[in-house]
């Protein structure tokens, strides 16, 4: 009696924890599809920047949480390297970004005319601080 109960209560859980991971498979796959969509479709250099950096940085981190917590209910324990992995791409992703952002604005790249900053973009072309 008991021990059918606590054996349904654990494959229970189980499925929970795979549903999850699959949830978040799914969100990963789609939040790096809309990066990828964004880095295509997005008229302006500096908009084509911003997409893969935000959607695709969430992507992977969902796909990591999903893969250390398969890992963790497989008996494999807690995987570390994932976490480090995460935690290096959290970090790194904004600083590139911001760093490649820069670069575009010393080379003077123009913006799209139809972007909200137009302003800030002579500005930046005729090297004048922002108002």
């Amino acid at each position: 009696c008991c021990a059918a109960t606590s054996s349904n209560r654990r494959a229970t859980m189980l499925f929970v924890i795979e549903v999850f991971a699959s949830f978040l498979l799914l969100m990963g796959g789609v939040f790096i599809l809309i990066g990828a969509l964004g880095m295509v479709k997005l008229p302006d250099f500096y908009t084509r920047l911003h997409a893969p950096t935000k959607a695709t940085t969430l992507g992977i981190g969902c796909i990591l949480i999903a893969s250390m917590g398969l890992h963790a209910l497989r008996g494999d324990g807690f995987a570390i390297h994932e976490l480090v992995i995460s935690l290096f791409l959290f970090i790194t992703a904004p600083v590139s970004a911001y760093m490649v952002a820069k670069a575009a604005l010393q080379r003077r790249t123009r913006f799209v005319d139809s972007t909200i900053n137009t302003e800030m973009s002579k500005d930046i072309l005729e090297r004048r601080a922002p108002k």
